[in-house]
């Protein structure tokens, strides 16, 4: 491919990446996804709590940790952090969460499942309970339907693995005409009068649920039942109020910062820093589009971090601008001619500053990879700016000086801040 078409190529290849990204992100208020200290949400600290039957172990905290991220992730909360604090704590973060007393309701609840004998009636009226016959250990899954016999009530339906379907038949054919009752957490869900012998490893729980009730008793039947009882030592839902004010302060600082960065461009390089406006304003068209690109997949958050992570990368990107801007011109100085001075000015400039933004990368890859909580919405924002900045330079503003070098930068090089160059012909 000839040198002009390559130019024209990667210019258009960028113009389309631009046009792709004001699609998805605009608005970006409504596309970009916010995190905990900016929209709100809840915050809760779960304290395991040691039994002479189950020690607090490290393996246990595991496993407890798990099931609670389990439980998270259908709650449908973005950017969730869920850390571990000290021996026996978590610590779970859900910005935007809308319910909280239905996520409190989840991350508690034990989610011990039992099937057991019901022995007969108490004076009060309630269910005496016998041994316990099958446990939850054996359930695959869970999911909501209407009950057949009242199809304006919701149900439970459980399934059973392969052994559990084995014991469930053996149970229910042992049992025809009597009671059992389905029992989660200490409590009875229902208590059916066994009709015929199960097969096939599934059963139903029923007890007039609401829908939020159901879900929640799905969510918590799918995840299994946690290995040790969590308590709350600390809830807190966070007011999006101070969030939003912080974010706005955010945006004008970001604002602020590329106003006075484009003034600088503008002020002391000429026709060269306004040239440098165009690579900034699809520097921050593709960095907004990433991030709500990102944000449609539940891969990312804006936080205040996140923020300043963004106002530096502005910073990276026009120092990429300013060295390929210096290169141009050192080359001029030297006695190349204006096309031969963007061809190879511009290509150590972007040697450069590839090794300088590789640093920054690995160091932020190294953060996001071991940091916890909002820090790693810095790294994150750090590292797309990064590498949207290189992205920047070799497709648009390497090809925009290579162009301007050819027939316009000659005509006026007082206007773009270089002192004239040989003859063309010498390139």
């Amino acid at each position: 491919m000839e040198p002009k078409q390559r130019i024209a190529a990667a210019l258009t290849v960028v113009m389309i990446l631009v046009g792709l990204s004001w699609w998805q992100f605009w608005p970006p208020g409504e596309n970009i996804s916010q995190g905990l200290d900016i929209q709100g949400g809840l915050s809760v600290i779960l304290t395991a709590q040691e039994t002479p039957e189950t020690p607090v172990t490290n393996e246990v905290m595991d496993r407890a940790e798990l099931i609670v991220r389990n439980r998270v992730d259908r709650l449908g909360a973005a950017e969730v952090s869920i850390q571990r604090q000290g021996a026996d704590s978590i610590l779970v973060q859900l910005p935007g969460i809308r319910n909280a007393q239905e996520a409190l309701e989840v991350l508690g609840s034990t989610g011990q499942l039992e099937i057991r004998d019901v022995v007969g009636i108490d004076e009060t009226g309630e269910i005496v309970l016998g041994e316990v016959l099958l446990t939850g250990d054996v359930v695959t899954s869970a999911s909501v339907g209407a009950n057949p016999q009242n199809p304006a009530e919701l149900e439970v339906n459980v399934t059973f693995n392969a052994e559990g379907a084995q014991a469930w038949a053996e149970i229910t054919g042992a049992r025809i005409g009597q009671q059992i009752a389905i029992v989660l957490d200490g409590n009875v869900e229902s208590a059916p009068v066994v009709r015929d012998r199960i097969t096939g490893g599934q059963t139903s729980i029923t007890g007039n649920f609401t829908a939020e009730e159901a879900r929640r008793l799905r969510t918590v039947l799918e995840t299994g039942a946690l290995p040790v009882a969590l308590e709350f030592s600390e809830s807190r839902v966070v007011g999006p109020t101070l969030g939003q004010d912080s974010l706005r302060r955010g945006v004008y600082a970001a604002l602020l910062g590329l106003g006075l960065v484009a003034a600088y461009l503008a002020i002391y390089y000429r026709g060269m820093g306004v040239l440098s406006w165009f690579a900034l304003s699809i520097f921050a068209s593709l960095f907004l589009g990433m991030l709500s690109l990102l944000s449609n997949f539940g891969w990312f958050a804006l936080t205040l971090p996140g923020i300043a992570g963004i106002v530096l990368t502005i910073g990276l990107a026009a120092d990429s601008e300013i060295l390929m801007i210096e290169r141009f011109r050192e080359e001029v100085r030297d006695g190349r001619t204006y096309r031969s001075a963007a061809r190879h000015g511009t290509r150590h400039a972007i040697g450069t500053s590839l090794d300088a933004d590789l640093v920054t990368f690995v160091s932020a890859l190294m953060l996001y990879t071991f940091a916890i909580g909002p820090v790693r919405g810095f790294a994150l924002t750090l590292m797309i700016g990064i590498a949207i900045d290189i992205i920047n330079m070799v497709f648009w503003s390497r090809s925009v000086i290579i162009l301007m070098a050819e027939k316009v930068i000659p005509k006026a090089p007082w206007l773009f801040g270089v002192k004239g160059g040989e003859a063309d012909a010498r390139a």
